[in-house]
C-alpha cells in the first residue's frame, strides 16, 4: 500500500507550524521573564555539573538560557559553547557572559556541529521541554566524542508526587513541559539509545517525594 503524499505533506506541516509556535513561545518567555531570574534548584545542579566538569573538557550547555551554566562551565576549566533555540535568551547570555561563546540553534535540528565536538554535554531542565526526543538525544550523541559524559536534570515526577498532587499541576494544557520523568523511566530512555553507565539519582525534597532527578550517562 503507497503512501498517501497529500497526508504525509499535512503531517510535515503541521510539525512545522507546531515547531514555530514552540519557538515563538520561548521567545516570548526569555522577553518576559525578569532579569535576575532565580533557577530552580540552582544550587543542587551547580553542584552536580562541578563534580563532573573535568578542566579541559570541550563542553556543550544545550539550553543554556541566561548562561550561567555556561560560566560555571567556563570557570571550571572547561572550552565551552552554550546553545538555545531561543534568540532572546542567547542575547541576555551575551549580555550577562559577554566572553563566552553562545549560538542561536534551530528548533528542528540538527546541531550545528561535527561528530565528536564535545567529551561533555549539559542538558540542565530540557529534555522534559523536547517534542523529539529520539532525535535530540540521537543528536546528543552525534556530537558526543566515544566515552564522552551526558549529564541532565530534569523534575522528578515518582509516583506518589503525582499521585498527591495531580497531574495537571506538571504538565499544564498551555505549559511547555512537554514530559514527565521517573527516575526508571530517564533510565530506560537513556540505556535505549545506546548511552552505558547510567546512573539516575532523585534529589530535593523527602524521600519518595523528590523534585529533580540527576542523571551521568556515558556515549
Amino acid at each position: 500500500m503507497s503512501a498517501d503524499p497529500y497526508r504525509s505533506r499535512t503531517i510535515r506541516q503541521g510539525i512545522a507550524r507546531y515547531r514555530r509556535a514552540i519557538r515563538d513561545y520561548y521567545e516570548d518567555l526569555w522577553e518576559r521573564l525578569p532579569e535576575e531570574l532565580e533557577s530552580p534548584e540552582f544550587e543542587r545542579r551547580l553542584a552536580f555539573l562541578r563534580h563532573e566538569v573535568r578542566a579541559g573538557d570541550r563542553a556543550l550547555d544545550l539550553g543554556c538560557g541566561a548562561g550561567d551554566f555556561t560560566a560555571a562551565l567556563a570557570q571550571a576549566g572547561a572550552v565551552v559553547v552554550g546553545v538555545d533555540v531561543a534568540r532572546a535568551a542567547i542575547e541576555r547570555a551575551r549580555a550577562r557572559h559577554p566572553s563566552l561563546d553562545f549560538r542561536l540553534v534551530p528548533i528542528e535540528g540538527p546541531l550545528p556541529f561535527e561528530d565528536n565536538s564535545f567529551e561533555l554535554v549539559w542538558a540542565s531542565e530540557v529534555i522534559e521541554h523536547v517534542a523529539d526526543t529520539a532525535r535530540w538525544l540521537s543528536e546528543v550523541r552525534r556530537v558526543l566524542v566515544p566515552a564522552g559524559r551526558l549529564l541532565v536534570t530534569t523534575p522528578s515526577h515518582g509516583r506518589l508526587r503525582v499521585a498527591i498532587s495531580g497531574v495537571a499541576r506538571f504538565s499544564e494544557p498551555l505549559g511547555d513541559h512537554l514530559h514527565l520523568y521517573t527516575k526508571g523511566s530517564l533510565q530506560t530512555l537513556l540505556e535505549e539509545f545506546g548511552f552505558s553507565e547510567v546512573e539516575v539519582r532523585a534529589g530535593a525534597g523527602p524521600p519518595l517525594l523528590r523534585r529533580s532527578l540527576y542523571s551521568r550517562a556515558v556515549r
